[in-house]
């Protein structure tokens, strides 16, 4: 499932990270990546320990807690961390798939990565390129999205990111580890959560409303991780 997660962030919030983020020290994005990875990535990158990256980080997780899209497709029981990530001047990252587990900096604790997400922090117009390109059994999917949204996609999938031509494309991206670790099972209780949803605001508390909200937490009950 790749699923566009609007306003994740408000104008503000975006201007107030891209105003820390440009008064920060960048490195080189290969300090992330696995070995195969690193030979096709080209961009900056924020070290994880710098303050800022730990302060917009924060208020990046905090402000996924309480959005709940997010929470019904991703069911999440880890959440590594969010990096940030610069391309600009021709930069790029060419086809690769993301590392199954991640080490989280400076501590004993792993995430399985069943989810990857991408936060753009640059309106669209303001780049040329940068497109992250997403590949699955239907073909290539390209992703540009305005400011303060995000993309969430499986993390067995194929991705990469156009190269820049104009301007500077930047964004948080993260990892996710799901109570639901298949992408079909999680796939299917977010369609019946939606539907859930749906049927409350038709007739709120309606009894197929009720059937159905069992059959969800019954679902989540034999497949769920917690």
């Amino acid at each position: 499932m790749l699923l566009h997660i609007p306003g994740v962030l408000t104008r503000e919030q975006v201007a107030w990270c891209r105003q820390q983020m440009d008064a920060a020290d960048w490195v080189d994005g290969r300090v992330t990546a696995g070995h195969q990875s690193a030979m096709a990535k080209d961009n900056a990158q924020l070290p994880a320990d710098h303050p800022v990256a730990q302060r917009l980080g924060d208020a990046i997780l905090a402000t996924l807690e309480k959005n709940p899209l997010f929470l019904s497709a991703a069911l999440p029981l880890k959440v590594f961390p969010p990096l940030f990530n610069r391309y600009a001047g021709g930069q790029s990252f060419g086809t690769h798939v993301d590392n199954a587990i991640r080490q989280v900096p400076g501590t004993p604790h792993r995430v399985r990565t069943d989810l990857s997400a991408t936060l753009f922090l640059t309106e669209p117009e303001d780049y040329d390129g940068g497109e992250l390109i997403v590949e699955d059994t239907y073909g290539d999917h390209q992703v540009k999205l305005p400011a303060g949204d995000m993309v969430l996609y499986p993390s067995t999938s194929l991705h990469r990111v156009e190269r820049v031509t104009r301007g500077a494309r930047v964004a948080s991206f993260f990892w996710i580890q799901s109570m639901v670790r298949d992408d079909g099972e999680r796939t299917l209780l977010f369609d019946l959560d939606t539907t859930i949803q749906d049927l409350n605001r038709e007739a709120a508390g309606g009894p197929a409303a009720v059937r159905l909200t069992g059959i969800y937490h019954n679902l989540l009950r034999r497949w769920a991780e917690a």
